[in-house]
């Protein structure tokens, strides 16, 4: 077999596979993304360039791999449907200005989205655990089951390739500064 071949060969098996997760991530957690809350996230940046949305789909896709890879048996639907949810906060973390303001986002999210996601869905167990424990370190109390250890380690693999941006986002915060800085009647560098 050429090498030409063996690489399309190799293209094809990744497409594949990367078309079934996406299939498992919309048999599993249609609703949510489907919903109007869900689809408000992609307002909001959460590393570098990257919308929330995109990166809570990125979680998911890649805690699926990593139970797939790894082989640990997780239950794919709750590790799915808490991905999606795990940065549910539905506000921009960066605003300054926005009412309740909290400097420590990293460390009072993981509540706020838990509350947010309860009143619009019913959370399995494991799908709060997700929830509540994907900041552990920060979160005092580590992940019970092995569905949030998972989303954790993907969380913050996917935040690490955005904040480097390894991977480039479509939201443009730029705008966004200039509003804020049109009253101020200065330019600041972005």
């Amino acid at each position: 077999m050429k090498r030409s071949q063996k690489k399309l060969e190799k293209l094809k098996k990744n497409f594949d596979r990367r078309r079934e997760l996406y299939h498992l991530m919309k048999q599993y957690g249609d609703d949510i993304m489907r919903s109007d809350n869900f689809k408000s996230t992609r307002n909001y940046v959460q590393h570098g360039t990257i919308p929330v949305r995109r990166h809570c789909l990125d979680v998911a896709q890649h805690s699926l791999a990593i139970n797939r890879k790894l082989r640990i048996h997780c239950q794919e639907k709750d590790l799915v449907r808490g991905a999606l949810l795990h940065d549910y906060f539905l506000y921009d973390w960066h605003d300054k200005n926005r009412e309740n303001y909290q400097s420590l986002h990293g460390f009072y999210h993981p509540g706020i989205a838990l509350k947010n996601a309860k009143k619009e869905y019913k959370l399995t167990p494991r799908e709060q655990d997700i929830i509540k424990k994907h900041m552990w370190p920060l979160t005092v109390v580590p992940p019970l089951c092995r569905e949030a250890w998972v989303v954790s380690m993907a969380d913050k693999y996917c935040s690490l390739l955005e904040t480097l941006h390894v991977r480039k986002g479509t939201a443009d915060r730029k705008p966004h500064l200039k509003k804020k800085d049109q009253g101020s009647g200065e330019k600041k560098a972005c």
